[in-house]
């Protein structure tokens, strides 16, 4: 039926960690209203989501609920709506309010407990959520924690710091009253709310000569180095601890949990080498203990570290070459046996110089930078002394190395001149070996010709070889010609004086034929026939 009830506006969700509030105007001037409220969530596995009452949220006569309860689903999405009511007669539902509960709910306010010992003031912290059964924030370490601390005076001032769940805060005025509160933070949310404000008053501070003291650090190339100054006259000896930074995160007692640094353990030096305990992704805490006559010690002040801020980068190293027409520059980065560290975490860079090193003035300094741990440098100029420096930096941490002591190499000189020796040697050298070459080829044919002359492979035929008792003589030389003289044998009766007579005249016509070489196979043959018969013809 028709009602004059209005139904209620301007719904809002007020949330602080698990505690969700409900609020809302009601402008109607009716009396004797109460207010009842809905929700449902989204439930993909359900077709249909039903509207169901809110716990706490029924029946109100105030214009805000408590629905706590009805929130389980932390990151699901939520609907209400709400209605006035009088006795039988209702409103019509408000319109509907849409929430996540995770991204309204707002950091409560942390637990803070204060002690105050030996000037200082010892603060514990619990989370905004301890001792509590449901949970917004999975887990309290992802807390961290912003304290503001003051004086409690007029124009007192503030001052504001990060602190871990059991922070010491000295450096303060004894017998003084200090007034404090704490809000806990969790990165890319909203800020929380502050803790009430607490106030203690601080006691007076007990210098004890014994403890050390101005605790430094001096690292270069991830080689860490802890100092502290001495106060006592007495032999002191002295042992170096450490803690991981994140135990401190952790709400336990972590003053167990300090360890002693290897070989920094019972020394007398004011100085330790801490670099076995350094990872470059976890921050450390030191401490150094005196212990004095009779095993009394002293604990000195913490001192936080950042191994990666705290260390220095020192210089590279570089070689130099020249190829090509090219200066080579090779970079070794900081820090040998680190070298890989320092290169990693960085992220280096290298900034170098070069110039042309004149009368011992730098000429022209030029700059490049580059990534790389080789670089080259063209448009040399020859027989020119260049030298070169190299500085490392890292941008995302702000640091610069020294430079790295100077290095110098020659350009070599002009190429022309050694190419125009270098060719006028090749080509005497090619004149020399062709001159050789010509002498010894007509040396070669002289010699050729002189065996063929006086030596002849060729043998003269046997009828005419050892022919008589005269010396050979070659048939090639030239000789004058004598007159041949024609002989004949006359095959008839004669007589025995004409027959010898005859065959003398014979001989001596053989000889002469002999001498002048004037003969021929044809001759021969028959020449010899017919001494045969002739010799026949005589026996």
């Amino acid at each position: 039926g028709q009602t004059t009830l209005k139904s209620p506006q301007d719904i809002q969700v007020y949330a602080v960690n698990t505690n969700f509030t409900l609020r809302w105007n009601y402008t109607g001037n009716d009396t004797d209203v109460t207010f009842s409220a809905e929700y449902r969530f989204d439930d993909y596995e359900l077709s249909v989501m039903e509207w169901k009452e809110v716990p706490g949220c029924q029946n109100v006569t105030r214009t805000e609920c408590d629905f706590s309860s009805a929130i389980t689903k932390y990151e699901d999405k939520h609907h209400l709506r709400i209605r006035a009511e009088r006795r039988e007669e209702v409103s019509s539902w408000s319109n509907i309010f849409e929430m996540i509960p995770c991204f309204i709910a707002q950091i409560g306010p942390p637990g803070v407990e204060l002690q105050s010992t030996n000037g200082a003031i010892k603060i514990k912290i619990s989370s905004p959520e301890a001792n509590q059964d449901q949970k917004i924030w999975i887990n309290d370490l992802i807390f961290s924690y912003n304290l503001v601390i003051w004086e409690n005076s007029s124009n007192a001032e503030v001052r504001s710091q990060r602190i871990v769940p059991i922070q010491i805060i000295d450096d303060l005025a004894p017998n003084t009253t200090y007034c404090l509160k704490v809000q806990a933070i969790i990165p890319s949310e909203p800020e929380g709310l502050f803790s009430p404000i607490h106030c203690v008053k601080t006691t007076r501070k007990v210098n004890d000569l014994l403890c050390a003291t101005n605790l430094s650090i001096v690292a270069l190339n991830m080689e860490f180095h802890l100092h502290w100054n001495n106060q006592h006259k007495q032999h002191v000896r002295y042992n170096v601890q450490y803690l991981l930074a994140y135990l401190k995160t952790l709400y336990d007692d972590h003053s167990v949990k300090w360890l002693n640094v290897p070989g920094c353990e019972n020394i007398t030096d004011t100085q330790c080498n801490f670099s076995s305990v350094i990872t470059t992704v976890s921050w450390i805490y030191l401490r150094v203990q005196a212990v004095g006559e009779h095993n009394k010690s002293c604990l000195s002040k913490e001192l936080k570290v950042d191994p990666l801020r705290a260390n220095e980068i020192g210089p590279p190293g570089i070689k130099l070459d020249i190829s090509d027409a090219l200066l080579h520059i090779q970079i070794s980065p900081p820090g040998e046996s680190q070298s890989e560290t320092m290169r990693h975490h960085y992220d280096l860079s290298y900034r170098v110089l070069y110039w042309k090193n004149s009368s011992n003035n730098e000429e022209g300094i030029q700059m490049k930078e580059t990534k790389q741990t080789i670089g080259t440098v063209s448009n040399l100029t020859a027989s020119t002394l260049y030298c070169v420096k190299v500085q490392a930096f890292s941008e995302a941490y702000n640091k610069s190395s020294r430079f790295s002591k100077e290095e110098c190499i020659k350009t070599p000189g002009d190429k022309i001149l050694p190419l125009i020796v270098l060719a006028t040697f090749v080509s005497a050298l090619a004149v020399v070996l062709l001159v050789a070459a010509l002498l010894g080829f007509a040396l070669y044919q002289a010699y050729h010709k002189i065996k063929y002359v006086f030596f002849p492979s060729c043998q003269p035929p046997l009828n005419i070889e050892g022919f008589g008792v005269q010396v050979f003589i070659s048939p090639y030389l030239s000789t004058t010609e004598e007159q041949i003289e024609n002989c004949f044998i006359i095959e008839s009766n004669i007589t025995e004086e004409g027959n010898q007579n005859d065959f003398k005249d014979y001989k001596h016509s053989k000889q002469s034929s002999r001498d002048s070489g004037n003969y021929s196979n044809d001759s021969n043959s028959g020449s010899k026939v017919s001494e045969e018969t002739l010799e026949k013809g005589i026996v």
